[in-house]
């Protein structure tokens, strides 16, 4: 295992506190208000010569809560951008042909009402809509040849006009319990990219695509153009997913072939010459590890990436197919990586640059992502090979340098059972040294993500309110490698709490820490530390717990997840095996402990964690006597992503705190 590189900030080792300066003091902090000017930048597709990246420019819009979506031409040499398309409606997945000649586009259809494909010729002139489907296009890809596009849409189901007349029961198997109608598979086609007739390529009970695969896998096309892999669920719920494996099928049509058996397998690409390919896999089949890139050459299969043993976020050939570019997080780095078919990967120079897993990659070998800094929202950046330095193309968030932030930085601490931990420290605007500062713990979700130095806009708006922030990492994040992360096996509560104290031990004896005022709180799987970690220890002044999982069974038996949840555990809750264990790990046994004041906040149709979790929690606390509160959003996603109820979260957040200590 490769040694992680980062600033060392060890347990007993002095710690250089920010200082505020003159210059810093006059300038405004990030406030709530700087949400809504936040631009954000997704999906960057470099074309095949490397000297224009095509990438979506998001920027929010209060007076419609809505986001203005388009796609931005930037030139490589120069950096000038000009817009592509005017503004869209659920605007996603940009491709170049291959050739370079038109981009094709996902868009909303204001005829159909659906997301349809469109093609966009980049000599002039405007986009082609090429598709007419009744459910919508998810995923696509171009041919070797450009002459045609394979797509991914949904069925129509096979009782459609029962359905109409309101004979509309369906059977409950895999779904969540939010699902409305059953869902019919997603299945594979073909276009002319001139537009025209629509042909099928498969059809079954399979599915393509799941009802929470985001974002969908696309169809791959091999190098000759002959076939075209793809990613083959069980159907179209995503309880079962972790059973796909991978096919191929004859673009001339035919019976499709497993080309990819082992289960679990997703996200093939053919390498840019020749019949080899790779595939994402968790490392020897265990959903508990990390991602391995595995490839498969000369008839055999191998991970590439097992001297890593680390978790890959998103991966890309380089050109001629020597070797790959891998995208993850190490330590509290998000880092690339270029990685030989053989032999160890090398961590590539991007400074103070936290990378995105959008990778885009030229035939030149030049290569395109979103990044962001400590101090600085995501940006476009382009490297000229993997051996250059990354360069900012764009500045669509300069504002943000006018402002005074908290300055963060990693931390590292010694953690239970021999591990070597970290998180990330941001400390309060206008920091002075003497002074005491209360403490908040904002911890990720996941479990499998990692809290890294990226820019971040909570802790920057607590850092505000004259807060310190840590942000632990704790077993099962994906940031320290294999073992760390398979250590959240049968253990999903305890020993993660026992991280996340660790390290809060660790900080309270750093100067400027008030370790009597300290507030816990996060979203999601950090909703889910934040109600374990107030139900088995008492020092908290205040919690904020959103969308968070207080149940494990009742995730187990309402959300989308199934199967998911028993890799945590092995097996059901409602096999005698597993049972306790399932009980012993849910944070709702432990309601009655809890003293804290409590913020609740989650979304009404969340799928992902059902607010009933929330409700559970609500009522435990009432009923005890803790002071509580629950909001509750009106949308059906696991976190607001309009930017009026993101900022009211927010809010809310930092409010409750700020009250309590």
């Amino acid at each position: 295992m490769r040694s992680i590189r980062m600033p060392a900030l060890l347990l007993g080792c002095a710690l250089l506190a920010p200082l505020s300066t003159p210059a810093a003091a006059a300038a405004a902090p990030f406030q709530l208000t700087d949400l809504r000017r936040i631009v954000s930048l997704g999906e960057p597709q470099i074309a095949p010569d490397g000297r224009r990246i095509a990438v979506i420019v998001s920027t929010p819009d209060w007076k419609t809560d809505k986001s203005v979506q388009r796609i931005d031409l930037v030139d490589v040499a120069s950096g000038a951008r000009r817009a592509l398309t005017a503004p869209r409606e659920q605007l996603s997945a940009p491709r170049w042909s291959p050739d370079g000649t038109r981009l094709a586009f996902l868009a909303m259809d204001a005829a159909s009402k659906q997301v349809q494909l469109f093609v966009l010729p980049m000599d002039g002139g405007e986009a082609q809509r090429i598709t007419a489907t009744t459910h919508g296009v998810d995923a696509y890809r171009w041919s070797p040849d450009g002459s045609r596009l394979a797509f991914v849409t949904a069925d129509e189901p096979a009782n459609a006009a029962a359905i109409k007349a309101h004979d509309d029961a369906f059977q409950v198997t895999d779904n969540n319990f939010l699902v409305r109608a059953a869902l019919t598979p997603s299945q594979l086609w073909l276009v002319p990219a001139s537009g025209g007739s629509a042909s099928r390529l498969t059809e079954g009970s399979f599915s393509l695509q799941t009802d929470q695969q985001d974002p969908p896998p696309e169809p791959i096309w091999s190098a000759d153009g002959k076939r075209i892999a793809f990613t083959r669920f069980p159907g179209p719920y995503w309880g079962p997913s972790f059973h796909s494996v991978i096919d191929a099928v004859d673009a001339a049509g035919g019976t499709p072939r497993t080309l990819v058996p082992a289960e679990g397998s997703t996200d093939l690409q053919f390498a840019p010459q020749g019949g080899d390919y790779a595939f994402l896999r968790p490392r020897g089949g265990d959903q508990n590890n990390g991602n391995a890139v595995y490839v498969s050459a000369h008839g055999k299969t191998t991970d590439a990436t097992a001297a890593l043993a680390h978790n890959v976020n998103a991966y890309a050939w380089l050109p001629g197919g020597q070797g790959l570019l891998l995208a993850g997080d190490l330590g509290t780095r998000s880092v690339l990586w270029q990685q030989p078919l053989a032999g160890p990967a090398r961590r590539l120079d991007l400074g103070d640059v936290e990378a995105g897993a959008e990778l885009s990659v030229a035939r030149t070998g030049a290569l395109a992502f979103i990044g962001t800094t400590a101090s600085h929202p995501g940006e476009l950046y382009v490297m000229a090979s993997v051996n250059a330095k990354p360069r900012r193309l764009t500045d669509v968030n300069a504002f943000v340098d006018g402002l005074t932030l908290g300055r963060s930085e990693p931390f590292q601490w010694q953690g239970p059972d021999g591990f070597a931990e970290d998180g990330v420290l941001t400390w309060p605007v206008g920091y002075r040294s003497g002074q005491k500062y209360p403490l908040v713990l904002v911890i990720h979700g996941g479990p499998e993500a990692a809290s890294t130095l990226k820019f971040s806009p909570l802790p920057q708006l607590l850092a505000a309110a004259g807060f310190v922030v840590f942000q632990p990492n704790y077993r099962g994040s994906t940031n320290l490698g294999d073992a760390y992360q398979h250590a959240i096996f049968r253990d999903t509560g305890e020993g993660p709490g026992k991280d996340v104290m660790a390290g809060l031990a660790a900080v309270e004896k750093l100067p400027g820490i008030d370790a009597q005022r300290v507030a816990v709180s996060g979203w999601s799987y950090g909703g889910y530390m934040t109600t374990w970690l107030t139900g088995h220890y008492q020092n908290w002044k205040a919690a904020v717990s959103g969308a968070a999982l207080t149940d494990w069974v009742m995730d187990y038996t309402v959300a989308y997840y199934q199967t998911g949840d028993t890799y945590f555990f092995g097996g059901s809750p409602w096999v005698a095996k597993y049972r306790d264990i399932w009980r012993q790990q849910s944070p709702i046994s432990y309601a009655q402990n809890v003293t804290a004041p409590t913020l609740i906040m989650g979304d009404v149709g969340d799928p992902n964690v059902p607010l009933l979790n929330s409700y559970e929690w609500y009522h435990a606390l009432r009923d005890n006597g803790v002071p509580v509160e629950f909001w509750a959003y009106p949308v059906d996603t696991h976190f607001p992503k309009d930017i009026v109820r993101t900022t009211d979260v927010y809010r809310r957040w930092v409010g409750w705190i700020s009250a309590h200590l």
